[in-house]
């Protein structure tokens, strides 16, 4: 991947270069997507862009990691991205009305906040990738073990409610 189209995406198109809380911003960028992915494609669709978006996060994780030569780049945003679609996959799967619905923003700022939880607080496996896999596949990981707790606990909220 070369380094200008790298960083773009990395960058998940410069949100990531934001001078204030740039991970914050790329999982914002990323609300209007998920809800796009989720209203015209459903749940598969979310799933598949995660997995794309992974995939060619990794690539350009590492070119950037490779130019810079810093572990964790604060600019890649695009983990963000990858783990904040992931928070609503499991009521994506079980309820899709709830996210395109009338209540659905409610879902989105919890799916949003919870991620942010877990992806700043890195408890667990989030944890693990953050600090002992220190390449992209670590920077990437971690936000998807962050996305699938919030995941977890979204479904909680959804289902009391």
């Amino acid at each position: 991947m070369k380094s200008k189209l790298a960083n773009i995406f990395a960058t998940y198109f410069g949100l990531g270069l934001s001078p204030k809380a740039p991970g914050t911003m790329g999982s914002l960028g990323t609300l209007p997507l998920a809800y796009a992915l989720i209203y015209y494609g459903g749940f598969w669709a979310l799933i598949i862009a995660a997995v794309i978006i992974f995939i060619l996060g990794v690539m350009a994780t590492d070119v950037v990691i490779k130019e810079t030569k810093i572990t964790d780049p604060s600019k890649v945003v695009i983990d963000e991205t990858v783990g904040q679609l992931l928070s609503f996959s499991i009521v994506a799967y079980l309820d899709i009305d709830a996210l395109v619905g009338s209540q659905s923003m409610f879902f989105y700022l919890i799916g949003f906040v919870l991620f942010r939880f877990f992806d700043i607080f890195k408890m667990g496996p989030v944890k693990y990738f953050d600090s002992k896999v220190l390449n992209a596949y670590g920077v990437m990981l971690d936000d998807v073990c962050a996305g699938i707790l919030a995941a977890f606990v979204l479904w909680g909220v959804w289902s009391v409610l």
